[in-house]
């Protein structure tokens, strides 16, 4: 099967899982092309010989402010879909990559030619962007259109239905993480280096939106700074990042607290950490919760969204209310204290990211290509 992938190549979360997917089912023999701007963060990491990029170039000329990416995009998948020969699209995140598939299959119906495409939502294209009333006609349409609709977490499903008219099944397909790279590893030589006499280390990753709450991992690590000698890694860069930056002078907190920026070797950095605070207005998902977790590193999150369905109250972690630091600062805390309580944490964080495994998610995203498929040869129109 000939699978074309359409994602944003960024370290978010709806570009790292379309990636990981790719390289997996490359993995099963595959031939996977991914179709975007650049070439996808986690594709860096070695050689994959089924996989091929195609990287959208998108013209500037005086006469637009702003580039339209979605008519490249649009074009870039005709190319790809007739000289490739592809079986299906797969788009990840609606906007724009669904309205430029449907965009493609019109053009693409002209010559005799059309395959199916699938739609799966991470989150911020529907909690957010999606809702914006200038794109929310489009946006609904576009996922319509799609011959088969996935969701990330049970929430998503639920708050897709809540604000869009959808006329069809939305599958719900979670993230999956690959245990074989995030992992816990020997890392007591870092930790030595940024934690020299014995201090917990707390972590945070994420884009540095707004809608992370950064500046409340800040306030939650001085809380627990007070009863606990502890360091924070925040891993990431975004909008953000100045103002949590004087956030923590201001604190007095800087000189424990290392902003690392964007890096790819996260799960080494996860390795040595104690605690994963991940405190969002809102997560369809929490994919990185989830990898800490695969690196036995328990979660104190809020309850929003998705957050729920992976990180389970009282046992890999805590969930609080949205920006009740207080909450989450004792929490953390109680996790802490002492080493017996840690690592209880620990062996349960682990366990729970088990069944998420990507060997356990695959093959649900397999069964639904090969029924796309089978339903689109069945009911295809001959083009006119």
């Amino acid at each position: 099967m000939k699978i074309g992938i359409v994602c944003y190549p960024t370290f978010g979360g709806s570009g790292v899982l379309a990636t990981e997917l790719g390289i997996a089912l490359s993995d099963k023999g595959y031939e996977v092309h991914f179709i975007t701007y650049e070439q996808p963060v986690r594709l860096t990491q070695g050689f994959h010989p089924n996989i091929y990029f195609h990287e959208v170039k998108v013209p500037t000329y005086p006469l637009f402010d702003f580039p339209p990416y979605e008519t490249a995009l649009a074009s870039a998948m005709v190319n790809v879909i007739v000289n490739q020969q592809l079986d299906l699209l797969h788009l990840h995140y609606a906007i724009p990559h669904a309205s430029a598939a449907y965009f493609a299959r019109q053009i693409l119906k002209k010559s005799g030619k059309d395959i199916p495409f699938i739609t799966t939502l991470h989150g911020t294209d529907i909690t957010l962007v999606g809702k914006d009333a200038t794109y929310a006609p489009v946006v609904t349409f576009s996922i319509n259109e799609s011959d088969a609709i996935t969701a990330v977490s049970e929430n998503l499903k639920e708050e897709t239905l809540r604000s869009f008219t959808i006329e069809k099944e939305i599958h719900v397909i979670p993230n999956f993480v690959d245990v074989k790279r995030f992992h816990q590893t020997d890392k007591n030589h870092f930790k030595q280096m940024l934690a020299p006499d014995g201090e917990r280390i707390l972590v945070h990753v994420s884009n540095f939106r707004t809608v992370k709450r950064v500046p409340d991992v800040v306030k939650i690590f001085a809380e627990v700074k007070k009863e606990i000698p502890a360091k924070l890694l925040m891993i990431g860069d975004g909008p953000d990042r100045q103002n949590v930056e004087e956030l923590a002078r201001s604190m007095g907190l800087y000189s424990d607290v290392r902003f690392l920026g964007k890096q790819e070797q996260i799960s080494e950095i996860l390795s040595i950490s104690d605690l994963f605070l991940l405190p969002s207005q809102t997560e369809s998902f929490g994919l990185s919760a989830l990898e800490a977790m695969a690196c036995s590193v328990p979660v104190i999150s809020s309850n929003a969204g998705g957050l729920p369905e992976i990180n389970v109250h009282g046992k890999t972690g805590f969930l609080s209310d949205v920006g009740d630091i207080a909450s989450m600062a004792n929490h953390a805390i109680s996790i802490l204290k002492d080493d017996e309580t840690l690592l209880h944490f620990k062996k349960a964080a682990i366990a729970h990211a088990r069944k998420f495994e990507k060997q356990h998610i695959i093959p649900q995203y397999e069964k639904l290509y090969e029924q796309v498929i089978a339903d689109y040869k069945t009911n295809r129109k001959p083009c006119s």
